[in-house]
């Protein structure tokens, strides 16, 4: 389950538009969405800084999927709306508000598509709380946690295709683009420039992405470029072995 504080329900965060055309199915989430904020903010939990992504192009996510239900079901989410452990829902910690995503559990093959309403989990090596009904969509309220790859689709649009409505998302191809790897993100400029510097002794290309937020400014850690989604995914495992659990692929 995910453990979150009863603060984090209050927060109020954008979502960005990102694109992918996918015709989604009479079963994909009905409940719409409130109107979002304007601008992403950047958000603690315990002494963890979170940053919101403007927007999901390109994003996609292995790790550990789990899911919540009884205890919030009621509760207030990071979006304003009400958690409904029957609804098809998740929470994410930086994807935008309102972005849809596709979940693949990796053990039986099952997948689901969920909205992103809700922060969390907040639970080391987890990606995303599901509630109850995505969770048994693909088999998780058993075993409580299982592998996952998530693809994040976007946020849509209402089309009419031969009479009936469907939503839609515009197409875009998530394996080419302008990427680089996030390895750190501080407040305290004196943190990220010595995170650069000791990045700079092993790999090229580390440099730091000043971000203004409603919050102050962050500093941005990052290192390298790359074209392709599939080679900067496989630099990031590398870091990753190398001692740098947090570093992950983003669209520059």
């Amino acid at each position: 389950m995910r453990k979150a504080t009863a603060a984090l329900f209050k927060l109020h965060i954008t979502a960005g538009v990102c694109a992918l055309f996918f015709l989604i199915s009479c079963a994909a989430p009905d409940n719409k969405p409130p109107a979002r904020p304007r601008y992403p903010k950047p958000y603690k939990v315990g002494k963890q800084w979170y940053h919101p992504k403007r927007d999901a192009v390109g994003f996609r996510q292995r790790g550990i999927a789990s899911w919540y239900g009884e205890d919030f079901h009621g509760h207030r989410t990071a979006s304003g709306e009400i958690y409904n452990m029957h609804a098809m829902t998740a929470a994410h910690k930086t994807l935008p508000l309102g972005t849809y995503v596709r979940v693949h559990n990796l053990r039986n093959g099952k997948k689901v598509v969920v909205r992103i309403n809700d922060r969390g989990p907040f639970v080391r090596g987890r990606i995303i709380d599901l509630s109850r009904r995505a969770a048994k969509r693909i088999g998780l309220v058993g075993p409580g946690t299982a592998p996952v790859e998530i693809v994040a689709l976007g946020i849509p649009k209402q089309v009419t295709v031969n009479g009936k409505i469907r939503r839609t998302f515009d197409t875009i191809n998530y394996d080419v683009g302008d990427f680089t790897i996030q390895v750190g993100a501080f407040r305290e400029k004196e943190k990220a420039y010595r995170l650069k510097e000791k990045l700079s002794q092993r790999y090229k290309g580390a440099y730091i992405a000043k971000y203004q937020s409603s919050c102050g400014i962050f500093y941005r850690v990052r290192v390298g470029r790359w074209m392709s989604l599939a080679q900067a995914r496989r630099y990031e495992r590398i870091l990753e072995a190398n001692g740098y659990p947090d570093a992950i692929v983003v669209a520059r």
